[in-house]
């Protein structure tokens, strides 16, 4: 294909959703469906505004940034590598996140809770003094946790010294450093005994069948922190467990399972599990009070 046939981001945004179409690529890291992801990507490697297309749509390209953007669009294709890790970058909300292949893209409906502070469950926000995210991965969450909770530093406990390295150049660049604290353990493992107003994790947690059916794009990241076991839920007993020991008296638990109700239900219905409401609807999160966990 000749770069002659192309001289504007329009031009380049016809070719990539046709491009991306054809090759049936999945969308569930950032973007809904092609034409927002070829959006983004084109004015990303063009260092455009990212909410500013329209203006640039018709603007002459020059040969060199025309190179630049097929580029970008034959390895999303390709590769089938998602977006993120393209651009070294993913949002949760308003946070925009450093991101590489040693961590999952940043995707969490936990994200959508934390600016209400969890509220009712957590009764004095200001009074949260210690938080545990377990399963930090980029640290997206412990980083937003410690801006929602003013008074909070934030354990982000991840098994992965990859993944931690990643955790930290974030922290770094929200400049939390001595907020939130890299720890590297197998979940409880090597954490410092203390007593935690609010524990939060988005494990591993995809049952071993739907791992077998999983887009090529997520095959990219680190399947050590999709993978869950036969029924999703290997981590997240283990979580549940040692949860009570480490929660203050009016602590909470909140674990997100993603499409993982049915299991989850199974595993831990008996301690009558409250599911908080998110864009997924009533079946992605779950929460559980320290008096639940010390039946």
């Amino acid at each position: 294909m000749t770069t002659t046939h192309f001289c504007t981001p329009r031009d380049l945004l016809r070719y990539a959703v046709t491009r991306f179409n054809g090759a049936k690529l999945f969308f569930g890291h950032g973007s809904a469906e092609a034409f927002d992801e070829a959006a983004y990507l084109i004015l990303h490697t063009l260092k455009l505004p990212l909410d500013k297309l329209e203006p640039f749509l018709d603007a002459r390209l020059l040969p060199e940034e025309i190179l630049q953007v097929m580029a970008v669009i034959e390895r999303r294709v390709n590769e089938r590598v998602p977006a993120a890790y393209i651009t070294n970058e993913a949002w949760l909300g308003s946070y925009n996140f450093y991101v590489d292949e040693r961590v999952l893209v940043p995707r969490s409906f936990i994200a959508e809770l934390i600016p209400n502070l969890f509220s009712p469950w957590v009764a004095d926000p200001d009074g949260v003094e210690n938080v545990l995210e377990l399963c930090t991965g980029s640290g997206c969450l412990a980083i937003m946790l410690a801006d929602a909770f003013q008074n909070a530093v934030v354990d982000a406990v991840d098994i992965s010294k990859d993944a931690l390295a990643v955790a930290e150049r974030n922290i770094r660049d929200y400049k939390l450093e001595g907020r939130v604290n890299p720890i590297e353990s197998d979940l409880y493992q090597h954490v410092p005994f203390k007593k935690y107003d609010l524990i939060v994790t988005n494990p591993p947690y995809v049952n071993s069948d739907s791992m077998g059916k999983l887009p090529p794009e997520y095959l990219r990241e680190p399947q050590i922190a999709l993978a869950g076991g036969e029924d999703g839920m290997d981590l997240v007993r283990k979580i549940v467990d040692g949860a009570a020991e480490r929660l203050t008296p009016e602590g909470v638990l909140i674990v997100e399972i993603g499409n993982e109700r049915e299991y989850a239900e199974a595993a831990f219905g008996h301690l009558g599990l409250t599911w908080l409401t998110t864009s997924q609807g009533d079946d992605a999160v779950f929460l559980l009070t320290a008096e639940q966990l010390a039946q």
